[in-house]
């Protein structure tokens, strides 16, 4: 029923588009296109050099800049040292150990680099760039699909190229999203399991726009697309692929920002599930999400925005909205948006705005509900705005008036009383309550934290509201999730949410080496080879528990136990740490000058500084304004802080501040139960493993090609950076371990049977296995440095 005998274009066609999409101005006809266009060549290293490769010992040399560099030996000395002629045209002497091998002609531009002869990671990063210098932005190494951002509009994802990998095994299409997409499908169907695609990478290296096609693939081959009848269809009788479609625009809108690397980049994370019903049609979608950038609301530098959506309002709401949320400023107006870039050259703000209330009214947004998320933009920009000074008594007082007057019209609270609660709150003291004056230094504190909770709490209502679109109370029996979230982080100062990141991408690798070892397992089982594996996963546990553990305490629960100590501050969090993991871990150092401490994750060494942890974990609010707001004459203003209209008790707040509301599952609380971002992230980030354990997985690597956002520049070291930081070279490394170089046995008494032409007798039949350990034999090759599979020679790296 599923499989469609609609012919899509030949595999050969579509390996020369997709060559050659870099050079596609338009999206003429697909066969037409081909043959307008050229495919760009580029020669093969030994085409460069004008050298021969079976007469010189060729070897790849460390280089700073390039990362490697190919060259070939032209003297052997004593030590292992020896001379190395450069493609650049100088000689050099390295240590040959420190060399590693280059791979012949055929394995130029492999398309999975774990085919190549030498794996290792000059011949892998220099597969990549010959790939890329080509066109060609997909590559596979082993389990993993990386893709170089093009930094272009390829024309590759239009119907033509849903049609042409619909159906096909991955050995008979070139490397592709939609290629992945595919498997993850029909593994579904085959097997009734779940699946998950893992797409993880810097900011830039285009995770977001990887996610939205495999999500274009599966709603253009599992859909019905019938107009969804009922309530869940909203004012649009929008189909539920087009409501899936549509959340996109959405999302983009309210969780992505301009920062220095990315246009677009997705300041969240996000597991977006699509679920099927048994005739393998999309039934319903489902969408959590995780680590909202919440600083990015009240603080930008200068090279970057703040999240598009407050342009977008600006620039693009009707004056009569503007008008009802007494916006009369432009972006300049207003402190959260005026310190930073308020354009992105080639967007336009107001279209965008125009796209994004048509993928509203698409998934089914009422107009009063998309109001209601404007207020709270429109009451952050107020909030901003809002100005205070200080009196001989250091404390606060509110300036002019304007900006509170216009943020309590708003919001439907009291002027005086929001004042009160934000200048002189009361706090309980035993069983009396007191009133307390506030700093200037405090209050400007709780406006930002306050700003931030509002928007992270609408973001958590506005994927709760589109979750309820998409939803389907019947019909569901399996699902594929796409996860794209923020890959390792090592800035030049990093902080807490940098730890919370690099502590999920080090929950991820584990998942996948442990992926990786079942599957390898697998693979010398049905070979017949005998192998005693060691279990990858095992290799980050420790870097998991410094982080995580809770006896011996570690560095997650050392911080949630400051965070109730009476008079604990950062200096004495970090003194403690010390005292608990200084010589007792070698995945913790103690830096030389800086208040911090070290961890050695997979992918490097980061240094971390604490200061400001303490609050950054309780991310405090002020409970006075916060009940003002549970009690607002504004519906969705009041819902928002339900948990604290009732001054007894209730809901815990930061079951809603770190979550996804309704679509997640948050623990009642009563008021007092203290949870800290720490803990709601570990819960939060459990409950993703344990849902990508119940899933098949596939692996997408996003790689950001240069920093400078420039079409077809490699820029070598930062790409080994980034392979080395999201697992590919684990991989690699994990795949060496064992015997990662695999030769059908055909191909091999093909290849090598001219080194012992004699060996193998022509006048009577042998088969090609027993040929293979003849060869093998006759060449006297070490019996450790291989085995015989049923189907394979199996040899170890190098």
């Amino acid at each position: 029923m599923l499989r469609t005998n609609r012919q899509g274009p030949t595999v050969a066609s579509i390996r020369r588009a997709i060559q050659q999409g870099l050079d596609r101005p338009e999206t003429p006809a697909f066969t037409a296109s081909l043959a307008s266009r050229k495919a760009p060549v580029v020669p093969d290293l030994f085409e460069q050099a004008n050298v021969n490769f079976t007469d010189k010992k060729w070897v790849w040399v460390p280089h700073d800049k390039d990362g490697y560099v190919a060259g070939y030996v032209v003297k052997e000395e004593t030590d292992d040292m020896v001379v190395v002629h450069l493609m650049s045209g100088r000689d050099i002497k390295v240590n040959l150990n420190e060399t590693e091998k280059v791979n012949p002609p055929k394995f130029e531009k492999v398309e999975d680099m774990a085919d190549l002869g030498y794996l290792n990671e000059a011949s892998v990063v220099h597969n990549l760039k010959q790939r890329y210098a080509s066109n060609m932005i997909y590559t596979y190494s082993g389990l993993f699909l990386v893709a170089v951002n093009p930094y272009y509009d390829l024309q590759i994802y239009g119907p033509e190229y849903v049609a042409g990998y619909r159906n096909k095994k991955r050995s008979e299409v070139p490397p592709h999203i939609f290629a992945i997409a595919d498997a993850a499908f029909h593994d579904m169907l085959h097997s009734k399991e779940n699946q998950s695609i893992l797409i993880t990478g810097e900011s830039g290296a285009g995770k977001t726009e990887n996610t939205k096609k495999v999500i274009q693939y599966l709603t253009a081959i599992a859909g019905d697309h019938k107009p969804v009848s009922g309530a869940a269809a909203g004012v649009s009788g929008s189909s539920l692929e087009q409501q899936v479609l549509s959340a996109n625009p959405i999302l983009e809108s309210f969780g992505n920002a301009q920062t220095i690397r990315n246009n677009n980049s997705s300041r969240f994370g996000k597991f977006i599930r699509i679920e099927f019903n048994f005739a393998g049609q999309i039934a319903g979608a489902n969408i959590e999400w995780y680590l909202l950038e919440k600083p990015r609301v009240t603080n930008q530098s200068k090279q970057e925005r703040n999240y598009h959506i407050f342009y977008q309002f600006i620039k693009g709401a009707d004056k009569s909205v503007r008008d009802k949320l007494l916006i009369d400023k432009g972006a300049d107006g207003y402190n959260f948006t005026r310190k930073c870039r308020q354009t992105i050259q080639g967007v336009d703000d107001r279209a965008e705005f125009d796209t994004l209330v048509r993928a509203m009214n698409a998934t089914g947004f009422r107009t009063d509900e998309q109001v209601d998320l404007f207020r709270i933009i429109a009451a952050i920009l107020h909030l901003g705005n809002m100005q205070f000074q200080a009196t001989r008594n250091d404390e606060a007082v509110l300036g002019e008036q304007v900006a509170a007057e216009k943020l309590c019209h708003v919001l439907g609270i009291q002027l005086a009383e929001f004042t009160r609660a934000l200048l002189r709150p009361s706090i309980k003291a035993g069983r009396d309550w007191v009133t307390q004056s506030r700093t200037l230094q405090q209050v400007e504190f709780s406006v930002e934290a306050l700003a931030r909770s509002m928007y992270e709490r609408m973001f958590g209502a506005l994927v709760s509201r589109i979750n309820t679109a998409m939803g389907r109370p019947d019909g569901k029996s399996t699902f594929i999730g796409v996860l794209d979230i923020a890959g390792f982080e090592i800035l030049e100062t990093n902080s807490f949410e940098q730890l919370c990141i690099n502590y999920t991408n080090e929950r991820l690798q584990q998942f996948f080496n442990r992926t990786m070892f079942v599957l390898e397992q697998e693979e010398y089982k049905r070979e017949g080879i005998e192998w005693n594996f060691i279990d990858f996963g095992m290799d980050l546990q420790p870097t998991i528990d410094l982080i995580d553990r809770t006896k011996p305490i570690g560095i997650m629960s050392c911080l949630d136990e400051e965070c109730v100590m009476p008079r604990a501050t950062d200096k004495t969090f970090t003194e403690k740490l010390h005292g608990l993991w200084a010589n007792r871990s070698d995945k913790y150092e103690v830096p030389r000058f800086a208040m911090g401490f070290i961890v050695k994750h997979y992918a490097s060494h980061v240094e971390y500084s604490t200061e400001g942890w303490l609050e950054k974990n309780k991310d405090p609010l002020n409970e006075n304004v916060t009940r003002l707001l549970g009690n607002s004459s504004e519906p969705f203003v009041a819902q928002l802080y339900a948990d604290y209209a009732d001054a007894e008790g209730g809901t815990d707040p930061s079951a809603h501040a770190g979550g996804a509301g309704r679509s997640r599952v948050a623990t009642t609380l009563k008021r007092g139960a203290f949870r800290t971002v720490g803990q709601r992230h570990k819960d939060q980030l459990n409950l993703l493993m344990a849902q990508l354990n119940s899933t098949q997985p596939h692996f997408v690597r996003c790689i950001l090609p240069n920093a400078d956002k420039r079409a077809g520049i490699i820029d070598t070291p930062l790409v080994l950076d980034q392979l080395r930081c999201n697992g590919v070279l684990e991989g690699i490394r994990i795949t060496r371990q064992g015997f990662p170089n695999r030769v059908p046995f055909p191909e091999f008494r093909q290849r090598y049977e001219i080194l012992a032409p004699n060996v193998v007798p022509r006048q009577v039949f042998v088969d090609s296995k027993q040929a293979a350990s003849m060869l093998l034999d006759a060449l006297r090759m070490d019996r450790a440095k291989y085995r015989l599979g049923h189907t394979k020679v199996f040899f170890r790296a190098g």
